[in-house]
Order: C-alpha cells, then sequence, then structure tokens
C-alpha cells in the first residue's frame, strides 16, 4: 500500500469517528445505524435535534439518483451541513438502497412529490444527494408545476448535478423554476476535506444577490452574450430530447459538461441537440470540464476535443467558450441554471459571466464559515493529499 493510499484510509477512519461524534453531541443521545432492508426502506439516522432551530433554513435531501455506498461518508456529509446551520430534514432518502438506486421509485419520487403536493413545507434548500442514474424514471410522477409554484414561493434553492440535472431540466421546463449548479450532500460535503475553493464558491453563490465567475485566457476574444443561462450535464440533455422536459431557450447561454466520453460521442450527442434545433437557438455555448474517459481507440489520435468544438461552433453558427470551472472534477463553482447572466470578454483573452436574479441565502443565520476547511501547508509532502487523491464522489 503507498503512502497515498495509507494517508487516505487514516483520513477517512479518522473524519468518520469526528463527523459520528459531532452527530451524537448535535443531537444529544447516542448514534443509531439506519438498518437497509432489501425492500430499500431504512431507518433515519440522526434523532430529532434537542436544539431548538427555526424553520428559515431547512434543507431537505433528495435522492434521485444512485445510492451511496460509503455510510461514514453520508455522516460527514449531514454533520458538516448541520454544523453550518442548516436544519437537514428526509436524511433517510441518503441511506437507501434499491438494486442501484437511492430506493424504490415511489420512495425516490416522494422526495419532491411531498413538496409539490404540500404534505411537507417548501425548504429553503433542496439538495441532491449524489449522481448515477435513475432521475429520469421520476420525471412522469411530478408535478412540476406546483413544484415550481411553491418553491418560488419559498424562494427554494436547489442544487445539484449530473444526473440530478433531469430533474432540473424539467423543474425549468414545466415549473418555470431555476435551481443551481452546485455541490452535493455525499459527493462535495461528504469528503474528508472537501474543496476549499468549492466551499467557497457555494458560500458566495448562494449569499450573494449578484456573483461573477472569471476564466483565464482561452485564445478566444469578443464574446459577448446576455440571456438566461441554463443546461447541465450533456448526456442527460441529449437524452432529454423530444421530451416535454426539455427547456425551451431562445436566445438563451447553454452550459454543457460531461465526464468518460470520448470526443466523438460529445460530438453526437451535441449533433443531436443541433438537430433538434436546441443550439442554433442559443447566444453562445460555454463549455464546463469534460473529464475525457480513459478509453481511446486509432480514431482518437487525428480527432479530439477540439475538432468537436470547432465544428459545432462552424455548424451552428453559435459561439464556443471552453474552460468554466465546473463538471465532474475536485474544484466546481456554485452557479444559477435558469437565472439571468452577462458574458463579458476580458481583455487576457478570456471571459467573465455574471449571475443575477436568483433566490439566496441568508448568511447572517447560517454558519456558512465552518464549511471552509483549514489551510493545508505544503511544506509538508504528505500535505498535498487533497490535491493528489480524487475521492470516488468526484465522479458524480
Amino acid at each position: 500500500m503507498d503512502w497515498q493510499t495509507s494517508r487516505r484510509n487514516l483520513l477517512r477512519a479518522g473524519a468518520a469517528v469526528v463527523g459520528a461524534g459531532v452527530l451524537q453531541a448535535c443531537t444529544g443521545g447516542a448514534q443509531k445505524k439506519p438498518t437497509v432492508k432489501s425492500t430499500g426502506k431504512a431507518v433515519p439516522v440522526q434523532p430529532k435535534p434537542t436544539i431548538k432551530r427555526s424553520g428559515k433554513n431547512v434543507l431537505r435531501v433528495v435522492a434521485p439518483s444512485g445510492f451511496a455506498e460509503d455510510r461514514n461518508r453520508i455522516e460527514i456529509g449531514l454533520t458538516r451541513l448541520y454544523n453550518a446551520g442548516f436544519t437537514v430534514t428526509n436524511q433517510e432518502a441518503a441511506y437507501r438502497r434499491y438494486q442501484r438506486f437511492a430506493g424504490a421509485d415511489a420512495q425516490r419520487i416522494a422526495d419532491f412529490q411531498d413538496v409539490a403536493s404540500g404534505r411537507v413545507p417548501a425548504p429553503k434548500v433542496l439538495m441532491g444527494l449524489r449522481g448515477g442514474y435513475g432521475a429520469a424514471r421520476l420525471l412522469p410522477h411530478i408535478d412540476f408545476a406546483s413544484l415550481g409554484a411553491r418553491m418560488r414561493e419559498r424562494q427554494t434553492l436547489f442544487l445539484g448535478f449530473s444526473d440530478v440535472c433531469a430533474i432540473q431540466l424539467a423543474l425549468l421546463a414545466k415549473g418555470n423554476m431555476m435551481s443551481f449548479a452546485g455541490p452535493m450532500v455525499y459527493s462535495e460535503f461528504g469528503k474528508t476535506m472537501p474543496s476549499p475553493y468549492t466551499m467557497d464558491s457555494f458560500i458566495n453563490g448562494t449569499t450573494n444577490t449578484q456573483n461573477t465567475i472569471t476564466v483565464s485566457s482561452i485564445q478566444r476574444k469578443g464574446v459577448s452574450a446576455e440571456g438566461t443561462l441554463w443546461g447541465g450535464n450533456l448526456s442527460v440533455l441529449a437524452s432529454l430530447v423530444g421530451s416535454p422536459y426539455m427547456p425551451d431557450i431562445q436566445g438563451g447561454i447553454l452550459f454543457l459538461e460531461d465526464v468518460g466520453e470520448q470526443p466523438y460521442r460529445i460530438e453526437r450527442m451535441l449533433q443531436t441537440l443541433l438537430l433538434a434545433g436546441i443550439l442554433q437557438k442559443q447566444q453562445a455555448i460555454i463549455l464546463g470540464d469534460f473529464r475525457m474517459g480513459t478509453i481511446r481507440d486509432i480514431y482518437d489520435s487525428s480527432y479530439d476535443f477540439t475538432n468537436v468544438i470547432n465544428i459545432i461552433s462552424r455548424v451552428a453558427k453559435v459561439p464556443v467558450l471552453t474552460g468554466f470551472p465546473f463538471g465532474h472534477i475536485t474544484n466546481k463553482s456554485t452557479f444559477p441554471l435558469g437565472g439571468h447572466a452577462k458574458v463579458k470578454p476580458s481583455s487576457d483573452g478570456g471571459y467573465s459571466v455574471t449571475f443575477s436574479g436568483y433566490p439566496v441565502l441568508d448568511k447572517t443565520t447560517l454558519a456558512l464559515d465552518t464549511l471552509i476547511p483549514p489551510p493545508v501547508s505544503f511544506e509538508d509532502p504528505l500535505s498535498g493529499y487533497n490535491q493528489i487523491i480524487e475521492e470516488k464522489g468526484d465522479l458524480e
């Protein structure tokens, strides 16, 4: 076992003990582990907190996609959000498992439909557990019009990415409600040492009424655009083409990211959006990180991601910007999907995107600074572990 693996195992073990201890201290009682049955049902992990909190910052966990395999990491994520001041509800969703999903379809539908129907009050935050697959199966069974109306009234922030963006796209298309591309309970908050960049961007992106993200030089100058920025995971978008759950945005700015796909597969999905007339309607296309897969064939040496960008920009007659800091990566920004955005070129050949017109958190009622991990000294050769080791959750 090399030093990186040893270090990682040690840190995970320590964080699990600390996380469990903090949960026990917060709840005032012994921590009871959930018992997951073959049916996918689970016993809630956390008793009702003895510390009274207002209902202003309720965070409801939603798990429309894959199950979370590491229970210690779940507890770390729930604890971290609790310590930041959120009243975390629907925690049992994080522990459910049915086949490859985070619960049976009916359970995952209820995560959203209970809010849409008014069975439970609309929370201030809806936060996805993790990605994977399964959200598309739920779309016909959720009343997105009612869900969107209740979220607008409460000014709810819905955070997620990867497969969760199927729900976000449907919410925008049928519920006229925006959401946020951002960190999730298991994928980011559950890390032993979360990315300081990701945590800081989460705070800035959800508490400021206007937020600007700047991208350094990409050798493409002069692109300006203003309108609704929307989108998400390319594979998910391509799968919704032709369905009522695909938003119809005219004159928008389309954001796209994906992971583990060869260049030709990325182009094929973009061609699907082109043939459906979606790309041509946009003022600009912004690409996040695509983390190309390790699979390569003999054709890939002469056909790469740059070729994809050039052909799509030419045939769609829409400028394509790259390098936006979001995707299945450690350091990701938080920004609204379905909100207003203004793209401006910068003097170094890069660009900036300024977002506005979205719901925000009241940071004076939270302890969001607790989300930022302490600085790491790089004088110690072992201290760079978080930059070297990417946890499995980064993929989804």
